[in-house]
This record gives structure tokens, sequence and C-alpha cells, in this order.
């Protein structure tokens, strides 16, 4: 018998029961897949709310439901942190945060599929709270996952801005890329530091670190490795060793890629894709975990060569690195004039990221994320009838699947970064333009236009909308 929080209902279809709240975090919905389902109706939204416990205090937060989450008769916009007594309201039921000191963690039988208080097993069997013992062991293990990963990520972050000023959604990207076993491709004008924080970056990790200077006679070969004849001269017996190229490493630079030709760029297709390279028959593995950080100057610059297609849709983030504002400015001109020295600290093993990227494919994804993640790629085709009239009238290809999968771990790492197992629409949204802004390419009119891919992934974003109740009854029908 211990004590602990919980959830009284005190008004609604189920007056009466208390939802006792164990294993954070804790989401509130009519979907199957919450851990707390209220009974079907149509002011619960299929993921509404998720209550989050940090240090023994609790929070609650909406997940972008359609009607609202209410604290104390406030309809809450942000985390809103609970005390005794305060009144939390989600469509008809009202409950009441309390603490519940009859709850026997032990009571639960085994496999047992729901979970009421002692004094109501006898009452009619409403199903208002499901908690699956697998389902719970293994929130309870990510969770505590969440508490040693999370910090770290935070630390890494912090150490990095000791030596690069600014670029606060630059790094944020860098690390959801990281999580996600993805790539990045970062576009800007020479002298915004892309270089630097690459480097900063794998100076953070205790990762091996390379870089490779993308010139106009750079061969394949000197990024992947060659064979070499060897002669064994005891013997007289000749034969090939393969030298290793500078892609075996875990953090690759591949700086200025768009200096070189195609058929270069082409040579970091199967690393980037398969974490392996082939030479003359042979394959061989690359360490994990495997990053390609490419840097790009703009394509109107001359002695540069357009990515091809295929190469692009290997970047999971296409990041433009934008002027850093004034007052940022003024501070990075008195620290790299000066001879001040900045000491990093490793944050982070190879180890630690390897288990933070199976904990990003681990972490579950409604189908409601799911169906919105691929209604914002398919809008990005002018062949879908979903598709706003500015990608009709501007796109010629859109984005594809690949999209969306990058859509969804990026949403999964996002959620993770700040400390949620529950990825909800507003992930997906805030991954939408780095994901989709290089895999979307416009036509002759949007050039002479001058449209920005920018403004059109904008009101995709806008005329896109979450799925409804119709979409559901339309697949149910």
């Amino acid at each position: 018998m211990s004590t602990a929080n919980c959830l009284n209902i005190i008004a609604g279809k189920d007056t009466g029961i208390r939802i006792p709240l164990a294993a954070p975090p804790l989401t509130i919905g009519r979907s199957d897949d919450n851990r707390v389902i209220l009974p079907p109706e149509v002011g619960v939204s299929r993921h509404h709310a998720e209550l989050t416990e940090h240090d023994g205090v609790w929070s609650v937060c909406d997940l972008g439901s359609m009607n609202g989450t209410y604290v104390n008769g406030e309809r809450i916009e942000w985390p809103r942190v609970l005390h005794l007594g305060d009144q939390l309201k989600i469509a008809n039921n009202v409950m009441v945060f309390d603490e519940d000191s009859t709850f026997d963690t032990n009571a639960m039988s085994p496999g047992q599929g729901s979970l009421q208080p002692a004094a109501q097993k006898s009452a009619a069997p409403t199903v208002i709270l499901d908690v699956r013992p697998a389902q719970m062991e293994v929130a309870t293990e990510t969770a505590a996952q969440l508490r040693i990963l999370v910090p770290q990520l935070e630390a890494v972050v912090a150490e990095i801005g000791k030596t690069i000023v600014g670029q606060k959604e630059i790094l944020h990207s860098l690390m959801l890329a990281l999580m996600s076993r993805g790539h990045v491709l970062m576009i800007g004008m020479p002298g915004l530091a892309k270089t630097l924080m690459i480097r900063t970056l794998a100076e953070v990790l205790d990762l091996r670190f390379r870089r490779i200077q993308f010139t106009p006679d750079l061969m394949p070969t000197d990024i992947t490795g060659t064979d070499v004849l060897e002669v064994d001269e005891a013997s007289g017996r000749k034969n090939y060793r393969f030298i290793r190229g500078p892609v075996f490493t875990n953090i690759l630079l591949a700086d200025e890629i768009n200096r070189t030709p195609p058929k270069t760029q082409a040579a970091l297709l199967e690393a980037m894709q398969e974490s392996h390279v082939t030479a003359a028959g042979e394959t061989y593995p690359l360490s994990l975990p495997f990053f390609v950080l490419a840097t790009q100057n703009p394509l109107e610059h001359e002695g540069t060569y357009p990515l091809p297609e295929a190469q692009l849709d290997r970047f999971m983030f296409s990041l433009r690195v934008d002027y850093p504002s004034e007052a940022e400015e003024e501070q990075i001109a008195e620290s790299t004039t000066s001879d001040r020295t900045v000491e990093l600290q490793k944050r982070m093993s190879g180890d630690e990221i390897l288990r933070l990227q199976n904990l990003v494919r681990r972490l579950p994804v409604s189908q409601h994320v799911v169906k919105y993640a691929t209604r914002l790629a398919r809008a990005t085709r002018p062949t879908d009838p979903r598709a706003p009239a500015a990608v009709n009238k501007w796109i010629h290809c859109g984005a594809g699947p690949r999209a969306t999968q990058y859509l969804l771990l990026a949403a999964k790492a996002g959620a993770i970064m700040r400390g949620s197992l529950v990825v909800n629409c507003n992930d997906v949204r805030l991954a939408a333009l780095p994901v989709l802004r290089h895999r979307m390419f416009t036509n002759f009119a949007a050039d002479s236009e001058g449209i920005d891919v920018d403004d059109i992934i904008a009101q995709v974003l806008t005329e896109v909308h979450e799925p409804g109740e119709r979409d559901y009854q339309d697949a149910a029908g």
C-alpha cells in the first residue's frame, strides 16, 4: 500500500471514479493507445491531454485537442503545474487533483486490462483506466531513460553554446537529426560558422570526426577509399589491400559539398543510406553512429554544382543558416578577436547516442499523427486532391514517402527533447520546414516570380488540417 496522487471525477458520465496516477507520463483521450481512456464522446479528442511528473510535482498539458483542457476554469495553452484541489476539465468530465492513499499498486491481477479502485470493482463495468502491464513496463523503462538522456542532450547544447553564439534553432535541429539517424545539409553564405558549429558538435560528443574539403578535382575514391597493390618481397606474391577513406568515421563533415561534380557527390549515397561502403566487390561496414553534416554555398555563386535529387533526398534536414543579429555579431566580433580560449568537455558517448537513437525508434506514434504527417507530405504534390493552390501553381515535383518517414522521426525526437513520451501533431509541424524544403522543386513560374519554397510550405501547413471525426467515420464505414 502506498500514497500517491489521483484524479477524482466529480462531474460527468463517470462521476465517482478515481484514477490513480502512476508511471508517468500519462495520456488522456478516447483512443485506445492512451493510458487513460475516456468513454467515446464528441468532446474528447483522440489524444487530449498529458500528465507528467518531475521530482514529485505533477503538471498537465493540452495535446492540441479540439475543445481544450481547462484548469480551474481557465483553458491552458502551456503546461500547468497541478496543486492539490485543482480542478481539471476535459469535455464533460471534471476531475479534482488529490492524494490517494488507498490505491494498491499490487492489486492488479496478471493480465488485467482495466484497473479501478477496490470500492468500485462491483460497479458497472465502465472501462475508464486502461493500464496494460506490458505497456506500463515499457513506459516506465522509457521514462527512466528519458530522465537520464534528456539532461545530457541539454548539456551538449549548452556546451556548444560556449563557442557558438546564437543559432539555437540550428543546434536544436542538429540534435534532432542525430537522434533520428538522419543527415543534415546546411546552406548559407561563407563565414556564418557552419563548419565551426559542426566541429564543435564533434568535439562535445565523444566520437571520431573527419572533414573532407570538397573541390572540383576530388575523386570518389578520395572519399570512400581505394585498393592498393602490395607486393610481398619474400614470396613475390601480389595482392590488393583496401585503404579506408575519410568516410570511415562517426561524424563526417562534407565541407562545401556543392563544389565538386555530381559523380563525386554520389560517392556518399551508399554510406548515407546503408551505413557501409562497397569497393571491388567487398562490403565494409561503417562504425555507428554515423552522421553526415554537409555545408553548401548558395547555388547562384560561381563554381558550384547542384546536388542530384537522389542525394538531396538522403538528407533528413535542409537548414538555412542566416546572418546573426546585431547583438550576436558584436559578441562574435569581441570573442573571436581576443586571446580567450574555450575548453569544451565531452558530454555524450557513442553508446549513449545509440541508446538515444533506439529510444526514438521505439517511441510509439498514434494513427492520428501518422495520418497528419502523411497528409502533409502528400499535399506537397501537385497531383494530390488536398494540394493547396500554391502547390498546384508553383511546384513541379513534391516530396516522396521518405518525407513522411522523416517527419515522424523528427516528431519523435522533438517529443523526447521536450521530455515527453507522447508525439503530437505540433511536433510534426515544427519539423515540416527543414524536412520538406529540399524535397519540393519549383517550376519556371515560381522561379520567374521569385517565389520561395518556404512560403509554399507555410501555406501547406495553413491549409492542411489534422484528421477530424469524419475521417475516422469514413474509415470505419
